[in-house]
């Protein structure tokens, strides 16, 4: 319960909060009514046989003990996982290959293909398994094919933020990225600032529910900020970092304390509705205009009409991510039976915006679990323009999968903050240089093979999948027909444009290039006062961005001062850094002091105001969320959710509402 943030039993009994994946409509509809069910699956005498041989297993005397079935650890005689100790070898050894990114590609490749071949030989282990690509185009020859350095460019790795992985593994992730023309993902844990603005920068910066360490100068080295809504390995939890994995490095990038654990919240206290999540996503396109903003978002049922909403929602791309893989921190109570198939929430988002005709204005990127080139080419069928792996680029890294992430005992390593452990890490960029190189390959035979010069001429092109029939009737039993589904309509299949939403001459830009150019003529202590009206939003993040660009980061207290008269717009204030101060002489919407950083915002009403302000509602919700560091001063109350997750900020308010200082 606490793990989907349901706090009394009257509110999770009867919530079905699932979906189904593998049982027939006819245990749906008797057992699980209304439950969304969409592949089909077994019937109730499979079920039946199950329980009975486990029973058998169970109480049999000649049995001396119970199997170990390897649910979480792989296992000889337990169930099948795709990334065993075999394939794993297989992959560390093709990445490793001596030259193999100077000269003996081909040597490593031939390793590589080993281990893809071995991956297709198992036992089928997800639904795009069931799936081979259908006759169709003759094939080209392979130099006819788009390079390996621009379908490269559309790879990225998964969010798995420092503190759940080693420093070393996550600075190698980021240079490794940032060589190929790629991207890493920071996680939700900031990122060092001695990194910023290097090589060793990550390109994504994730901006979470918890806002760990996102600070102005993080948000700005960014080329891509990244809403995390959900986590995908494990909706409705969000992100987990025991307390023995917060070091006192970790602490002090994410502003925290050292020693307790981490969790972001399962409630987005900050994200409501879509309109809350169109308001970040301009709060974020404000303070660094440069940078694409996405959203990642889970594979379940209904994730199409949300990825339709982020994208009216003016993002720049969607990312579904799916139910495989971790985050190098996670417990194991934490990754069985959470999230579904990338598979399906991609075929349902691909779908769903092309019949609205949002499909060419956003691009869809999805994650969990993909493992080869071959992946990569379902997944651009399914309708994805990029592909993010998280697991198997720690694997490059030297990760031997011994499932131990959340003890911070990693062997290699790759997953802990001890030092003693950490000095067995062996990994280097040129691991996960090569694994990426490998996988760009794989791909372009693909395409060779069907008939493809370009990854955009496949995506959403589901004819090119069939689903394949094997000799198991459970297997079989499983219907992909809805995967492979095309809306009946015309609109583009793949990402084409993102228009250009940006407003030069909004209240905000127009504050911040004043103060720009009063700094290039050295006229600082700066003083302005303005009208603002409810319709400014995100005023002050523009000039944040700005200045952390000019490297203006410990301006003298009050060298920016703005005096506002009227009603402040949502995120009044957001990002504002030290040497900067807003008074507002009115009132304000949502989100007043959004990450503050430093700066100093004060809130009051008109002097000629008759009415008791100690008792007055001056500011909204969500008030110093995140706040980083500065002072806020309102003299009023604000509404619910104040100061959710300020790490350093100090207020001084006459009231608040509901869930006040949570996460503090």
């Amino acid at each position: 319960m606490s793990k989907m943030g349901i706090s009394t039993v009257d509110s999770y009994c009867g919530a079905q909060i699932f979906e189904i994946l593998g049982l027939s409509n006819e245990v749906v509809d008797r057992c699980f009514t209304g439950t969304p069910n969409r592949l089909g699956g077994i019937g109730f005498a499979k079920i039946a046989a199950d329980i009975f041989y486990h029973y058998q297993q169970a109480y049999d005397p000649s049995k001396g003990s119970l199997e170990h079935w390897g649910f979480f650890k792989y296992r000889k005689t337990g169930e099948s996982h795709a990334l065993n100790p075999e394939v794993i070898k297989l992959l560390h050894k093709a990445v490793r290959t001596p030259g193999v990114l100077n000269g003996h590609f081909a040597d490593g490749y031939a390793i590589y293909k080993e281990y893809s071949e071995h991956l297709r030989r198992q036992s089928p282990t997800s639904i795009r398994d069931l799936l081979d690509f259908s006759p169709g185009r003759s094939p080209i020859p392979l130099e006819e094919v788009e390079p390996i350095e621009a379908i490269m460019r559309r790879f990225s790795t998964a969010a798995m933020s420092m503190g759940a992985l080693s420093e070393e593994a996550h600075t190698d992730l980021a240079i490794a990225m940032n060589r190929i023309g790629g991207r890493s993902n920071s996680g939700e844990g900031g990122e060092d600032p001695a990194r910023l603005n290097t090589e060793r920068n990550s390109a994504t910066k994730q901006v979470a529910s918890g806002r760990f360490g996102v600070t102005p100068a993080y948000l700005v080295s960014a080329q891509e900020l990244q809403i995390k809504m959900a986590q995908g390995s494990k909706p409705g939890e969000g992100g987990h970092l025991p307390g023995h994995k917060v070091s006192e490095k970790i602490a002090s990038i994410r502003l925290t304390t050292p020693g307790v654990a981490l969790i972001s919240p399962p409630p987005h206290h900050d994200i409501y509705s879509i309109e809350d999540l169109a308001q970040l996503i301009y709060d974020l396109r404000q303070v660094n205009p440069e940078a694409q903003i996405s959203v990642k978002l889970v594979s379940e049922a209904g994730v199409g009409t949300v990825a339709a909403g982020v994208a009216k929602g003016r993002a720049d791309a969607v990312l579904i991510s799916g139910d495989s893989g971790g985050t190098g921190a996670s417990p194991l109570s934490s990754i069985k039976h959470a999230g579904m198939p990338w598979e399906i929430g991609l075929a349902e988002t691909q779908q769903v915006l092309r019949a609205n005709g949002l499909r060419d204005r956003i691009v869809v990127r999805t994650d969990g679990g993909l493992r080869s080139g071959r992946d990569v080419v379902i997944a651009a069928i399914l309708g994805a323009d990029e592909f993010s792996f998280g697991t198997l680029a720690m694997i490059a890294e030297g990760c031997i999968m011994a499932r131990v992430c959340h003890r911070n005992t990693c062997p290699v390593g790759v997953a802990t903050q001890d030092p003693k452990l950490r000095a067995k890490y062996e990994g280097k960029p040129e691991h996960v240089i090569a694994l990426f190189a490998f996988i760009a390959q794989e791909v372009r035979e693909l395409l060779a093979r069907l008939g493809y010069r370009h990854l955009d001429d496949i995506i959403g092109r589901t004819e090119l999948l069939e689903q394949i029939q094997t000799d198991d009737p459970i297997l079989d039993a499983i219907d992909l027909t809805p995967l492979l589904a095309q809306p009946d309509t015309p609109s583009p299949r793949h990402f084409m444009a993102n228009p250009n939403y940006d407003d030069p001459n909004d209240l905000g830009n127009r504050l911040a290039e004043a103060v720009v150019a009063a700094i290039a003529l050295n006229q600082l202590p700066f003083y302005r006062e303005v009208r603002i009206a409810n319709t400014d939003r995100s005023v002050g993040a523009r000039l944040s961005g700005r200045l952390m660009q000019m490297g203006k980061t410990d301006l003298p207290p009050d060298s920016v001062h703005v005096l506002f008269r009227g009603s402040a717009g949502q995120s009044f204030g957001a990002f504002i850094p030290q040497g900067v101060r807003f008074t507002l002489i009115g009132e304000a919407n949502d989100y007043v002091g959004k990450g503050l950083a430093g700066g100093t915002i004060v809130v009051r009403p008109p002097d000629e105001a008759t009415y008791d302000w100690s008792g007055n509602y001056i500011v909204g919700n969500t008030v110093l969320y995140g706040a980083t560091g500065g002072t806020l001063y309102v003299a009023g109350r604000a509404g619910e959710r104040f100061a959710v997750r300020n790490s350093q900020g100090c207020a001084v308010i006459e009231g608040v509402g509901d869930h006040g200082c949570e996460y503090m």
